[in-house]
C-alpha cells in the first residue's frame, strides 16, 4: 500500500513536512511503532546514508513531531530508538494505509523503554524479509507488516499476532500472495505460554462469528474469510537464548502440533513453522532455516 503524506493543519509547520522522507518517516513510525535510525534507513532508503536519516529525524524532533529514547549499551555510539508524539500521531491519523488502525502515540520515554525491546525485534524480523524481497525481486515493504493484529476467537476472548505479513512472491510472470501470523519470542514468557499461542490459532481457524439475535447460519463460514483468502501462515521468530535453549522451545511447538487434537488439525491444513532471528538476518527467510512444526528438515519458509 502507498504512502501518502499527512495533512497539516492550516497555519501549522507545512514547511518541517515538505519533504517525502519526513512524511515516510512518520507513516513507518505510525505503523511500527518504535524503530532505529538504524532500521528506519534500511525500511525508507536501504541505500542513502545514515546522516540524510538522521537529519530528518531531528527536524521532526524538532518540530515536536518525533521523540526518542536511548539505548543501553557497551560502546560509545548511541542507539536512539525513535516513536511519534502525540503531535505526531495525530497528524498520521488519516493516513490510508493506517486505515482502521488508530495511532498509538508514546508520551514518554519510560512508556517507550517498555515497549522497546519486543517491538524493535519485531522490526528487525520485518527487515529480514524486506531485505529477502529485494534481493530476490519480490514484494514486501514497509506498509506490508501490520503489528499487533487482533482477531476475536470467541468467549470474549482475542488473539493477538504480533504482525501480519503480506508478501508477493514473483515467479516468472506470476504473483503467488502469501500471508503470515508472525509470533516475535524474545524468550520472556514460558515455553509452555508460548506453545499456547498454537491454541489460540486453531481456535481462530474454527471460529465462527454469530450475528446477536439470530439463528445459527449454515453457510455463515469461518470468520477469517473476512479479512483473508487463505488462513495466513502461523511462524514463530525466536531470539533471546542460547541456541540450546531456542531448540528446546522449538521441539515444546512441535509437541503441541503432535499432541493437542485442535493444533494438529489447524496443522493439516495451514503451514506452521518455526526458526531463530539471527539465522534469518544471518542467511535470509528464504534459505533453509524454518523447522516445520509437524516435522520434518529445515527449508525456506515458503516451503513450509
Amino acid at each position: 500500500m502507498p504512502s501518502t503524506p499527512p495533512r497539516t493543519p492550516p497555519g501549522g509547520p507545512a514547511s518541517s513536512l515538505d519533504e517525502p522522507l519526513r512524511h515516510q518517516i512518520l507513516a513507518a513510525l505510525a505503523q511500527h511503532r518504535i524503530a532505529t535510525t538504524s532500521q528506519l534507513r534500511r525500511m525508507l532508503r536501504p541505500d542513502g546514508t545514515r546522516q540524510l536519516m538522521s537529519r530528518a529525524l531531528n527536524r521532526l524532533r524538532a518540530n515536536g513531531f518525533t521523540d526518542c529514547t536511548v539505548l543501553p549499551g557497551a560502546n560509545r555510539s548511541r542507539t536512539r530508538a525513535w516513536y511519534l508524539t502525540q503531535e505526531g500521531a495525530r497528524l498520521t491519523r488519516d493516513l490510508p494505509v493506517l486505515r482502521g488502525r488508530p495511532p498509538y502515540p508514546i508520551t514518554s520515554a519510560t512508556a517507550a523503554s517498555l515497549k522497546t525491546p519486543h517491538t524493535l525485534a519485531a522490526v528487525r524480523t520485518h527487515l529480514a524479509f524486506a531485505a529477502d524481497a529485494r534481493r530476490l525481486g519480490h514484494e514486501h515493504g514497509p506498509w506490508d507488516w501490520t503489528p499487533e493484529v487482533s482477531h476475536s476467537i470467541g468467549e470474549g476472548e482475542r488473539v493477538v499476532a504480533d504482525a501480519v505479513m503480506h508478501y508477493t512472491v514473483l515467479e516468472s510472470e506470476h504473483r503467488r500472495k502469501l500471508r503470515a501470523f508472525v509470533e516475535v519470542d524474545r524468550t520472556t514468557m514460558s515455553s509452555e505460554r508460548l506453545a499456547v499461542k498454537l491454541i489460540e490459532y486453531a481456535r481462530l481457524f474454527q471460529y465462527e462469528a454469530q450475528p446477536v439475535g439470530r439463528r445459527r447460519q449454515a453457510a455463515a463460514g469461518p470468520a477469517w474469510l473476512r479479512w483473508y483468502p487463505v488462513f495466513p501462515r502461523v511462524l514463530f521468530v525466536l531470539t533471546g537464548a542460547s541456541r540450546v535453549r531456542l531448540e528446546n522451545r522449538m521441539s515444546d511447538l512441535q509437541a503441541m502440533v503432535a499432541q493437542h487434537p485442535l493444533v494438529s488439525a489447524l496443522a493439516r491444513e495451514v503451514r506452521l513453522g518455526a526458526a531463530v532471528l539471527e539465522d534469518l538476518e544471518q542467511h535470509g527467510p528464504a534459505h533453509n532455516v524454518w523447522r516445520p512444526l509437524t516435522g520434518g528438515e529445515p527449508r525456506p519458509w515458503t516451503e513450509l
